[in-house]
């Protein structure tokens, strides 16, 4: 069992920065894919990007690739999100979600087997 839990989140102006946390429990976080996911009002919930269980893999949305950044602290049972560049668009409720496995490049929510209640960014125009 992990339970997952968000930090970090707020309103923002476009063409600034934000970082993300997600704080894990339980003794098993370094053998879990991380992921960030993120849901706009009335959207489904869509990937962000996602990082292997040592660090050594991520993997990038198009649409977020070269302005966020995933990493992860295995000895804190910590993953953070760094979004830099922020845009309009990327207003969401952000999402921390954990996966069994070792493949980063799984993108559809219903592959991941635990998640965080969500921190709510809103980036203006």
């Amino acid at each position: 069992q992990v339970q997952l839990v968000e930090s970090g989140g707020g309103l923002v102006q476009a063409g600034g920065s934000l970082r993300l946390s997600c704080a894990a429990s339980g003794r098993t976080f370094s053998s879990y894919v991380m992921g960030w996911f993120r849901q706009a009002p009335g959207k489904e919930r869509e990937f962000v990007t996602a990082i292997s269980w040592n660090g050594d893999r991520t993997y990038y949305a198009d649409s977020v690739k070269g302005r966020f950044t995933i990493s992860r602290d295995n000895a804190k049972n910590t993953v953070d999100l760094q979004m830099n560049s922020l845009k309009p668009e990327d207003t969401a409720v952000y999402y921390c979600g954990a996966r069994r496995g070792v493949r980063v490049g799984v993108t559809t929510p219903g592959e991941y087997d635990y998640w965080g209640q969500g921190t709510q960014v809103t980036v203006s125009s």
